[in-house]
């Protein structure tokens, strides 16, 4: 059997029949920040605008001399590389998707399969997608292509490493990857462990989906109890089992993991200074950065930015828990007595750069004071310790709920 990192390289030829390799940048914003040297492996400019085309070319490839059905169950990246692919080679793509998908990915996968692929939106739960996908396979006798847990998947992402080191003429001191199934850490941890074994790899996951995390604490593949979809192109529940072989003697500390709201900073950030639009999922990798600056300085390091389908609806939102995160936004719920004079009491303690971006006051008659949920932006965080220290001087009750996660859920 040959080597792994020959089947990538094989893999990583066949790309060539669809798409060029994805631009490996030097970003001088990002190399100047940290004093190193920091590239980024661009999948946000694939054909599908991110990795996923790679995994579903190479399984595709594979079977499709006698296979012309294939079926994959996904809300978003993994389906638009399936379409694409299916057009591709000609053969037909039944795409299941939850009733909640987003109607932008919807069309979006349509357009890139065109008339070879058929969407069906059963369940609105992933769970339930997926299950009618595999029932509907083993019905009609298709080839379900997995996003993540499959060894020719696999081989398709490591092409991406196989591209590394040819555009950079070299080895990287160090390659930082997201991380969600595990199809690309996996694949890229593969090809490099044979072909420059010198470089260091640091692996990001979303805090509210620590899936890695939590399967080299076990000792094996385990299933989160709870999971955070912001970061939905890598909020996986359970590392695939087949990407677990390859990353289970990982050391614990070589797994960083991203708060959510912090993702969204740097999302900003990439789009404001570097105009780079990167999906949450995306800015993993650039996000971990700053955690890793004793580490990289003065080093090649190579961020894989892994996808930029961002659907720009979610703007405020992502804006909306970057202010939070710098703490240049928070919500109180203030205790405001009902008398003539008091909301314009407060009004005056505000300063220069505070501004009022939220506000919602029930009048109650019945009732001395009324509560009023308010949202505060500002310019500068200090501004809030002068803000609080002038209400608890004029003796206003207030509650700050910024990181109540119960009641933010209701009420922001």
């Amino acid at each position: 059997m040959s080597a792994f990192s020959d089947k990538a390289q094989t893999a990583t030829a066949a790309m060539r029949t669809l798409f060029d390799p994805t631009p490996l940048q030097r970003n001088d914003h990002l190399s100047k920040r940290f004093d190193a040297n920091i590239w980024l492996k661009r999948e946000d400019l694939s054909p599908v605008r991110s990795y996923k085309i790679r995994g579903a070319l190479n399984a595709m490839r594979k079977v499709v001399d006698h296979q012309d059905v294939f079926v994959c169950a996904s809300a978003g990246n993994h389906a638009q590389g399936v379409a694409f692919v299916c057009r591709h080679f000609g053969v037909k793509g039944v795409i299941f998707m939850p009733v909640t998908t987003p109607q932008q990915k919807v069309n979006k996968t349509r357009i890139f399969g065109g008339d070879n692929i058929e969407i069906r939106l059963i369940g609105d739960y992933f769970d339930d997608t997926l299950a009618s996908a595999q029932s509907y396979c083993t019905e009609v006798g298709a080839h379900f292509l997995a996003p993540f847990d499959d060894p020719d998947v696999i081989e398709g992402q490591a092409s991406i490493a196989v591209e590394i080191l040819k555009q950079l003429g070299g080895a990287p001191d160090m390659v930082v990857l997201p991380v969600g199934g595990g199809g690309l850490a996996s694949g890229v941890r593969l090809y490099l462990s044979e072909r420059a074994a010198e470089t260091a790899l640091r692996y990001i996951e979303p805090a509210g989906a620590p899936s890695l995390t939590a399967a080299i604490a076990a000792g094996k593949p385990v299933t989160l109890d709870k999971v955070d979809s912001f970061v939905d192109g890598a909020a996986v529940a359970r590392i695939g089992q087949e990407n677990f072989k390859a990353l289970r003697d990982i050391p614990a500390e070589h797994v960083l993991l991203a708060p959510e709201d912090r993702i969204c900073t740097t999302m900003v950030e990439m789009l404001n200074v570097e105009g780079i639009v990167l999906e949450p999922a995306g800015a993993l990798a650039v996000d971990a950065l700053p955690t890793l600056s004793d580490q990289i300085k003065g080093k090649t390091v190579v961020c894989i930015t892994s996808g930029g389908n961002f659907d720009f609806e979610r703007l405020p939102e992502v804006k909306e828990r970057a202010q939070r995160h710098l703490g240049l936004k928070k919500y109180l719920i203030l205790r405001l007595p009902q008398r003539p004079g008091a909301l314009k009491d407060f009004l005056s303690i505000l300063g220069p750069d505070d501004n009022i971006a939220r506000f919602e006051y029930m009048k109650k008659s019945a009732r001395n004071f009324g509560s009023v949920l308010i949202g505060i932006e500002t310019t500068d965080t200090r501004n809030f310790d002068s803000l609080f220290a002038k209400m608890d001087e004029s003796g206003f009750t207030y509650s700050d709920i910024t990181n109540d996660e119960t009641i933010a859920e209701f009420v922001v």
